[in-house]
Order: structure tokens, then sequence, then C-alpha cells
């Protein structure tokens, strides 16, 4: 699958699937990112909100976070970097398959190559989809 401008979708989200139940994944994300030095910011419950307005949908969380070494690391780098922070899992389920979905930092690369970014945003990507791998 591509985008409209034609970069293939695993290049800027990396997705995993899961047979665990939506809440169960939703709460492993919460409780392993701090235990990884990643703080949760927000969560949003977009089915939640969307049903409060009269539309109905399957679950769908996004859940934010942030380790602040990181984000001070990139903001003295680049500051225009605070466009793709915080970090977001975002958790959906549709027709009974749950899976997490992961903005992927390093696709700031693509937006932003002269930004020198490139191997922090892949060490911050990697131990996200590490945190990951533990919540599915």
């Amino acid at each position: 699958m591509t985008t409209a401008t034609g970069i293939p979708v695993e290049s800027i989200a990396y997705t995993m699937k899961s047979d665990k139940p939506f809440a169960d994944v939703c709460a492993a994300l919460e409780e392993i990112s701090p235990q990884n030095n990643f703080r949760v910011l927000a969560i949003h419950d977009v089915q939640q909100t969307l049903k409060e307005k009269g539309f109905d949908r399957q679950p769908l969380r996004i859940i934010e976070v942030c380790n602040a070494g990181f984000a001070h690391q990139a903001l003295q780098k680049e500051f225009n970097v605070s466009l793709f922070m915080p970090c977001k899992f975002v958790v959906t389920e549709t027709n009974g398959k749950v899976s997490v979905t992961l903005g992927r930092p390093s696709m700031i690369d693509m937006v932003m190559p002269e930004s020198g970014l490139s191997e922090f945003a892949q060490e911050v990507e990697e131990k996200l989809m590490a945190i990951m791998k533990q919540a599915v």
C-alpha cells in the first residue's frame, strides 16, 4: 500500500498484529512505555469521542508517549521536529483483529533530510518498536 504521494505506508508507519484483546494491548502499552522511559502523555479514545458526536466506529485509541531526554536532544538539532511530537501508538480493532501502528520516527529523515536526526530517529524508533513487541 502506498500514500497519495507514492510513498510506501511501511516507510511512515510500522504495524504489528496481536491475538490479545484490545483493552489488554492498550493496558500493556500504557504499562510498558514508562518502564522503558517513555511517559504516557495522553490517551485519546477516538471511538468514544466519535460516539459522543453520534458516529459509530470500531475501537481506536491513540496513546501518546514521550521520552523527555530524546525530545530535548531532537529539539536542540531541529525545532520543527516538534511537528512530529509526541510519538504515537495507534491501537485499532477491526472485525475482532487488534493491531498497533507506530508513526515511524525515522520518517522524519524523509521530511527533513537536512536535520541531522537520521540515526537519532532510528534509535528512538527501535526503542518504540521494542515496546510494541512486548505489548502485543
